[in-house]
């Protein structure tokens, strides 16, 4: 049956291993034909600036790796803008699919339920 799935990363360089799993847990959501957003907050709004494939855990792809195969599935990647701009991250150009968008953008896609996992 297929559904909604949300993976919240709000872990970035901090916590690279946080940021593998929550790529990978999406990645996975999306084989069931599932569709899934990615709500990046905090210090995971920077991952999709210049730079961030130095973020990442040993033996495991980098993040711009693991987000292209993520996003090739057709997920899309909300940015929190709060966190987008109070971190300086608004200079950096965005992936495709990725977007600035609020919580309520994130609320009205999810519409009557599914799922959410946050990291």
């Amino acid at each position: 049956m297929a559904g909604k799935v949300v993976i919240n990363l709000a872990s970035g360089a901090e916590d690279a291993e946080a940021a593998r799993f929550a790529v990978l847990v999406g990645t996975d959501a999306q084989a069931p034909s599932n569709d899934v957003v990615a709500f990046l907050t905090k210090e995971a709004a920077g991952l999709e600036k210049p730079g961030s494939d130095d973020v990442h855990a040993a033996g495991a792809p980098p993040p711009t790796e693991l987000a292209a195969q993520f996003a090739d599935r057709a997920a899309l990647l909300y940015l929190c803008p709060v966190c987008v701009r109070s971190r300086s991250f608004d200079d950096a150009p965005l992936a495709a699919k990725a977007r600035v968008k609020e919580a309520a953008a994130l609320w009205e896609w999810i519409g009557d339920g599914g799922a959410v996992y946050r990291y």
